[in-house]
C-alpha cells in the first residue's frame, strides 16, 4: 500500500521531516507502459506530464506528486479506450494497485463524462493541460520544423480557428481548462508549450532546429 498523503500539496512537508515517499515515477511508468502500447499515447502521457509539472511549479505545489497524476491520466485507454471503462478501469487498478483517493479522484474527474467534478487546483490543471497538450503537439508537427522550439502562443489560437485541425481535440474543453485555472487561453498556451519545450527531446518534437 502506497502510504501517501490524503492531499498532494502535504507531500513536500512530508518530505522536508524525512518521510520516504513511495509515490515515484518510476512505479508510474511501469504502470504506464504495463497498459499503454502505443508510443504516440505514451508521449502523449509525457507532454501533459511535463506540463502539469510545470504548474505545479508555478504554483508551490509537489512536483512529483502532480507529475504522477499527470503521467496516469490515460494509463488505461489504450487497452479500454470505450468511454464506459476509461478511466473508471484505471481508478479501479490504481485503487488496487494502493494509489491514494487525490490521485484516483484526480484521474477520474480529468473526463467530463465521468461526472466526477473538479474541485482541487491539481484537477483543473489536468483538465487544462490533457486537451491543450495534445493541440500544442498537433500544431508543432506540422511545422516546417516538426519542432516545439520555434512554436509560439499566437499559432496555436489561431489553429484552434481551424475546424480541420487536430479537429478531435474539442476547442470548447480548450477554452474552458483555460478558465478554469485563471488564466486567457494565450497565456495557458505559452505556458504548456514552455513546459513541453523542456522536455522536446523526450517528446519527439525537437524537430529540426
Amino acid at each position: 500500500m502506497l502510504e501517501t498523503p490524503a492531499d498532494p500539496g502535504t507531500c513536500q512537508a512530508a518530505r522536508r521531516h524525512g518521510d520516504t515517499m513511495p509515490l515515484t515515477r518510476d512505479a508510474a511508468w511501469a504502470l504506464l507502459t504495463e497498459y499503454t502500447r502505443n508510443e504516440n499515447l505514451r508521449k502523449h502521457a509525457m507532454a501533459v506530464e511535463a506540463a502539469v509539472r510545470g504548474y505545479a511549479r508555478l504554483d508551490g505545489e509537489d512536483e512529483d506528486a502532480w507529475g504522477v497524476a499527470a503521467l496516469l491520466h490515460d494509463f488505461d485507454y489504450d487497452q479500454y479506450p470505450d468511454l464506459a471503462d476509461h478511466p473508471f478501469r484505471g481508478a479501479e487498478i490504481l485503487r488496487e494497485r494502493g494509489y491514494p483517493e487525490w490521485l484516483v479522484r484526480a484521474v477520474l474527474s480529468h473526463a467530463d463524462h465521468t461526472g466526477v467534478a473538479r474541485e482541487s487546483r491539481l484537477e483543473h490543471v489536468l483538465f487544462a493541460c490533457d486537451e491543450m497538450a495534445g493541440f500544442v503537439t498537433a500544431a508543432a508537427l506540422v511545422r516546417p520544423s516538426k519542432s516545439l522550439m520555434d512554436l509560439e502562443a499566437s499559432s496555436v489560437v489561431k489553429r484552434m480557428k481551424e475546424k480541420a485541425f487536430a479537429r478531435a481535440v474539442s476547442r470548447d474543453d480548450l477554452r474552458k481548462g483555460a478558465e478554469e485555472i485563471g488564466l486567457p487561453l494565450a497565456d495557458h498556451a505559452a505556458n504548456v508549450i514552455a513546459f513541453m519545450r523542456e522536455k522536446a527531446e523526450e517528446l519527439g518534437l525537437k524537430g529540426n532546429l
